[in-house]
């Protein structure tokens, strides 16, 4: 396995209310850079996690747990909602599918 995909955590935080204008602050994303295994799921495992086949689903595998919360996961310029995790000792295994 070759860890060496950047993927990016994103994480949305709502903007905060100005009383002074009355409107609300713009939303502000922030992301943390990872190296990971991104390979496409394989169809036993598509078969299990939604019980049907489905296109654009990838498995992430890390070297380390990610511990931060976060989003939406961004591979590229596609961005991806976490369906499935699974954490083992010392790496954390993802299944995504892509967010239209």
């Amino acid at each position: 396995m070759r860890f060496d995909t950047p993927i990016y955590f994103r994480s949305l935080e709502n903007g905060s209310y100005n009383a002074d204008t009355g409107d609300y602050e713009p939303d502000t994303v922030t992301e943390d850079a990872v190296f990971a295994d991104v390979t496409e799921s394989r169809v036993d495992t598509l078969k299990m996690i939604y019980g049907d086949i489905k296109q654009g689903c990838y498995t992430v595998r890390l070297q380390n747990i990610y511990r931060k919360p976060f989003d939406l996961i961004r591979i590229g310029e596609k961005l991806y909602r976490a369906d499935y995790e699974r954490k083992l000792r010392t790496k954390h295994i993802f299944v995504v599918s892509e967010v239209k």
